[in-house]
């Protein structure tokens, strides 16, 4: 005889709702929250990929991962200010909800040992205050521009930087959007140019010819709606200056999370949490981050 994928119970005296059969999901006990690298060719998978892997590590880890009720049940896995496909990243950030307490440090060597070279797990703590998601203000990035003109380079920061407007356009799901690359930019500088040499090491493209230039632009950059990404930077650098490499930028975002007002740079994300689970209060967020 086949089991019922379902059954129907009545709430009310005209409306019948199918529930599934079984217990409940297990309730969460504890989140954890990663950070976790997309380095080398890893940089080039989708988000939808990501999680897949996530997934299946997760699996094969033996994480006792909580479920969403329903009848297609979900690992309770959310992510936070995933970077765009085609870039590296040194600070990417996911939840994960278990049903039972799990020891971070021994989740993040299990897990880490389960996922692909490329994407490594760097940090897992245990939850405690507030949204995580709200917690990402800005990301710092680093723009490797191979080939480039560091004269070039330089006017053209001068001139973006001393734009109140750059408008730039994307070619977005519902079409061409129009949104300002300048407002949420609150760092762009240059670093020291480098010589040839692959920068696959540090997530960004191999194969760069020895002995060329490299202009290295570092940013920070506030998290917006739209959200700017480095490649619009970019644009609004051709706009205002003509300022085009040569080659395909190898773009590395180095940090993200709460924005210190005395570095201008993002704090750790994951330090309130630390904080509390040796013992500290929590306190805002947006004034004492640099204090994480």
């Amino acid at each position: 005889m086949t089991t019922r994928p379902w059954i129907v119970v009545r709430r009310d005296n005209s409306t019948l709702k199918p529930v599934p059969e079984g217990p409940p999901p297990a309730p969460v006990a504890q989140r954890l929250r990663v950070r976790y690298a997309k380095r080398g060719r890893l940089r080039f998978t989708s988000h939808r990929d990501i999680s897949r892997a996530v997934e299946r590590a997760v699996r094969r880890a033996g994480i006792p991962v909580a479920f969403s009720a329903g009848f297609t049940p979900h690992p309770k896995i959310s992510y936070a200010g995933a970077a765009p496909t085609g870039v590296a990243s040194e600070a990417e950030y996911l939840e994960i909800g278990v049903t039972a307490p799990c020891e971070p440090e021994r989740i993040r060597a299990d897990l880490d040992a389960s996922l692909p070279p490329g994407l490594d797990i760097l940090d897992v703590v245990a939850a405690h205050a507030g949204s995580l998601a709200d917690r990402l203000e800005a990301s710092a990035w680093e723009m490797r521009l191979p080939g480039a003109d560091p004269g070039l380079a330089t006017a053209a920061v001068e001139k973006f930087l001393a734009a109140g407007h750059v408008e730039v356009e994307r070619l977005t799901k519902k079409g061409i959007r129009r949104f300002d690359a300048r407002g949420p930019v609150l760092v762009l500088r240059m670093a020291d140019p480098v010589m040839g040499g692959s920068s696959e090491g540090t997530g960004g493209t191999a194969g760069q010819a020895a002995g060329h230039s490299c202009v290295i632009l570092h940013m920070v950059v506030r998290h917006a709606n739209p959200a700017v990404r480095p490649d619009d930077v970019l644009t609004a650098l051709r706009r205002v200056a003509d300022f085009a490499p040569p080659a395909p930028p190898e773009v590395t975002r180095l940090a993200q999370g709460p924005l210190d007002e005395r570095t201008g740079e993002p704090a750790d994300p994951l330090g309130l949490d630390r904080d509390i689970s040796r013992g500290g209060e929590a306190g805002p967020v947006g004034h004492v981050v640099g204090d994480l």
